[in-house]
């Protein structure tokens, strides 16, 4: 964990530098509002990770790819691993406090071309997010209803309340970054709490349990695979997609006070607090399954909803669907308004089509509204293959962790690459900076190269991994828009110029 310099040991207490002047010194005129506190930006990034989420809508994957003993064990690893990440991204961002986040970083560190291409793998990762949560909500939303009154989840009728989820998140966003911050801080409880009940519930009520060597050593795959390992390491997905979007805590720090230190604790406490809930909660579930194969064809289409009917009955499964139904909004929710920073900031640098627009802020709310709009627009059309396709809303989810994965580690390899040449922020990992940085970039690599295979045999055009086709997909598209935009996009060195000052006012309307 980093000491920041004003607490080391024989140093002098150094003044808060004002964010507001550090943002002006990175090049930018703040234009939005600064009500967010410490509690806030972890809650954003906890509230992004999501393991009544993640954990929740890929239980089914993870329960094919490895089962109980991947799922448990790999958990422990990855979020071992992505800690690693976090902490040195957290070392980054305490230097650029910015909205731009991992894009700024790496065109700041390695030049324009890094930034480009960091920026769209970044925003790819991001719209990506909010069509996997939300639906991923919608589909656990289903599932409630089935239980309920019957209701019947076609894949229409899951797009209809994907899309009633997606604008109810757009109009959250709209009432400014205080409401967001509310809404996270009380997420943090929420998930905590909804946590330690359904894992009490799991554990008090039933009256059979699976045994602990079942939890800990059964290996399960369904997967087509021969190879126990190759298995293992594609049931990693379910870990690895779960802890994503810790960067939305980077992404808030222009609405942060003292951003450089607390939006870089904001991702290290969001990891740390996840790795350990998520897995009391993985623990719970796998211990409470009644009927491994029967919960894996449940009707609900929703194997989690399965294990809470056969250990509660229908009522309890009710109430406890109820609980993670909020958390997976509450995610959403808090996805949404990172991934709309993101096209402000990318906008405000020039860097999408259209950027006159996506960067224009509200006087009102001090909130970038069209980027918000733009935001849930895009995951709306990522998810409408799924009318098509059982397997879209895995491809959704790899596209999600293919854009956002490697987008982490560029400026983390940047950072490592400039030596000396990169000044640390207040939060930084000493004489740990180097080797836990090259954990992150060494575990970023292997991770993007796993979830490029395919998960399941024999490849097919519906159970094909789709993850290559994204990237392959979005850095054409960067590369096409680059010959267009590469004259306009450019990160400013300092604030100050006549033109660019005329430009930022203009924009808030």
């Amino acid at each position: 964990m980093s000491i920041p310099t004003s607490t080391q040991p024989g140093a002098q207490a150094a003044p808060q530098k004002d964010e507001e002047q550090r943002l002006r010194e990175l090049g930018y005129q703040p234009v939005l509002a600064r009500r967010m506190g410490g509690f806030g930006n972890f809650a954003i990034s906890f509230s992004v990770i999501s393991i009544l989420s993640g954990c929740m809508t890929l239980y089914g994957f993870g329960m094919s790819a490895g089962g109980p003993s991947v799922m448990l064990w790999g958990w422990a690893g990855v979020g071992l691993f992505v800690l690693c990440v976090g902490m040195a991204l957290a070392e980054v961002t305490s230097a650029y406090p910015t909205s731009g986040a991992l894009y700024y970083m790496a065109d700041r560190l390695g030049g324009r071309k890094w930034g480009w291409y960091t920026g769209w793998l970044n925003l790819l990762g991001l719209l990506g997010a909010i069509a996997g949560i939300d639906y991923g909500a919608a589909l656990f939303t289903g599932a409630l209803m089935n239980l309920q009154w019957g209701f019947t989840p076609t894949p229409g009728k899951t797009m209809i309340i994907f899309l009633c989820i997606l604008l109810l998140h757009a109009v959250l966003n709209l009432f400014g970054v205080r409401l967001v911050s509310v809404l996270n801080s009380i997420s943090v409880w929420w998930h905590l709490a909804g946590v330690a009940v359904i894992v009490s519930v799991l554990a008090i009520v039933p009256s059979h349990h699976q045994s602990p060597s079942f939890v800990f050593t059964e290996f399960v795959n369904d997967t087509g695979w021969e190879n126990p390992l190759y298995v293992a390491a594609i049931g990693l997905l379910l870990a690895q997609y779960t802890f994503c979007g810790y960067d939305a805590s980077a992404h808030l720090s222009e609405e942060t006070s003292n951003a450089s230190v607390s939006a870089a604790r904001g991702i290290v406490r969001a990891i740390w607090v996840s790795w350990i809930a998520g897995f009391v909660l993985l623990a719970g579930l796998t211990f409470a399954i009644q009927d491994y194969v029967g919960t894996q064809e449940s009707a609900t289409g929703v194997p989690p909803a399965q294990i809470l009917i056969d250990a509660l009955g229908t009522s309890g499964a009710t109430a406890m669907l109820l609980i993670v139904i909020a958390a997976q909004l509450f995610c959403g929710n808090a996805e949404v308004a990172a991934a709309s920073r993101m096209v402000f900031a990318f906008s405000r640098d020039n860097a999408l089509p259209g950027s006159a627009l996506w960067r224009k802020v509200s006087a009102r709310t001090q909130t970038p509204v069209p980027a918000v709009w733009l935001s849930v627009a895009v995951a709306g059309l990522l998810a409408l293959p799924s009318l098509y396709s059982a397997t879209a809303y895995g491809a959704v989810t790899a596209i999600n962790v293919i854009g956002i994965t490697p987008a982490y580690a560029i400026p983390i390899f940047l950072k490592l690459r400039a030596g000396n040449r990169f000044e640390q922020g207040p939060w930084h990992l000493g004489r740990w900076s180097k080797p836990i940085g090259w954990i992150a970039v060494v575990w970023v690599a292997i991770v993007t190269v796993l979830f490029l295979l395919p998960q399941s045999s024999p490849v097919t055009i519906d159970s094909m991994n789709y993850a290559s086709v994204a990237l392959v997909a979005v850095l054409a598209l960067a590369t096409i828009w680059w010959f267009v935009a590469r004259r306009s996009y450019s990160t400013p060195s300092a604030y100050g110029n006549a033109r660019e000052q005329a430009e930022i006012a203009a924009d808030i309307v």
